[in-house]
């Protein structure tokens, strides 16, 4: 459980984050840590462990995001996988899915990502807050990462495909 409030970053965020029944747990635990250090949470569902379908879910807070509501959104699953395929369907998300510390900073670091997925399956409280805090504090380097992001943003454009 987080309680150092060096953790997830000391810049007080606002975060979308939502989940599927698998995730739900995970993003209880999530949303109580995020709050405990200051961050404001726009938690969009599920509220309970009852069976329910992500996609709606994964949209809504990559929506939160693109349209600067949020400024960051975690989207939780059984093993994130379709959470961060319906979160990249909405224009402008850049989600990346991240059970383990290396592809939370590289997805920070060289592809500015905005959504994180994460699987409840996969990862436990522990290592789920280690991703969190490395995902929050970790910026974007720009440069030539600035050109593959415009690249890959110029694949949304319907004429380009």
């Amino acid at each position: 459980m987080v309680t150092d409030a060096t953790r997830y970053n000391s810049t007080v965020m606002r975060i979308a984050i939502g989940a599927d029944h698998a995730g739900f747990a995970l993003k209880q635990h999530l949303v109580a840590a995020l709050t405990r250090l200051g961050h404001q949470i726009d938690d969009l569902g599920t509220h309970s462990s009852e069976p329910v379908d992500y996609p709606d879910i994964c949209a809504r807070v990559a929506r939160a995001v693109v349209a600067h509501r949020a400024d960051r959104g975690i989207v939780i699953g059984g093993s994130g996988q379709g959470e961060q395929m319906a979160a990249n369907k909405v224009r402008g998300t850049r989600a990346a899915l991240c059970n383990d510390l290396y592809t939370a900073r590289m997805s920070r670091q060289h592809n500015d990502a905005n959504v994180l997925a994460m699987g409840a399956r996969i990862v436990g409280c522990g290592l789920a807050d280690e991703i969190v805090s490395v995902w929050l504090s970790t910026e974007f380097e720009g440069g030539r990462h600035q050109r593959r992001i415009d690249q890959i943003a110029a694949l949304e454009n319907p004429e380009r495909v």
